[in-house]
């Protein structure tokens, strides 16, 4: 069975719908992560002088600042699996999400832009510029039944789970 794209977005009333992306995409996307973690590894490992054995430190560091953790919440009924995504600064448009019958992806890249404020900001965990997720599903989904939906920096799923298949005893005949 090959992945597909989930197409279906039903939007509830006063939510935005979030576009929904391929699977080629979703590669393109994460290679450009890769490669950018990759260009800020290298620059810190030069601002160290150099030195080896803390190439993995670099690496993490570097990861740390592009790619940020996406805290979620899957849950399961009868008939559907529901995903709550916390995207806190990310807007419908800045976020791709992929289905295929067993793994769901989230991506999602913010620009940011310069902005002159009255106060100085010491520390702030509001916003992430970039986002990855990839969630092993429990169960097979219908990947042309799904709706996704985006209201106040929660990112809400439905998948609908594909019937399970019915077991169908043969008997052998001799000859």
């Amino acid at each position: 069975m090959s992945p597909q794209s989930a197409t279906a977005m039903q939007p509830i009333k006063g939510q935005a719908p979030v576009k929904q992306i391929g699977p080629m995409s979703i590669f393109d996307r994460m290679q450009e992560v890769h490669d950018a973690i990759a260009r800020r590894a290298f620059e810190l490992f030069e601002g160290n002088g150099r030195w080896t054995g803390r190439e993995l430190d670099d690496w993490l560091r570097a990861e740390s600042e592009f790619v940020h953790p996406m805290h979620l919440e899957l849950t399961e009924s009868e008939s559907h699996l529901n995903v709550r995504a916390e995207v806190p600064g990310f807007n419908a448009k800045e976020l791709d999400i992929n289905l295929e019958p067993r793994r769901l992806t989230i991506t999602g890249k913010h620009e940011t832009k310069d902005e002159t404020k009255k106060g100085k900001t010491l520390y702030s965990e509001l916003s992430a510029g970039e986002i990855l997720r990839v969630v092993d599903l429990p169960t097979e989904v219908d990947t042309s039944n799904v709706s996704a939906t985006l209201k106040d920096g929660i990112l809400n799923i439905k998948m609908t789970k594909t019937a399970a298949p019915k077991s169908v005893r043969i008997e052998l005949k001799n000859g």
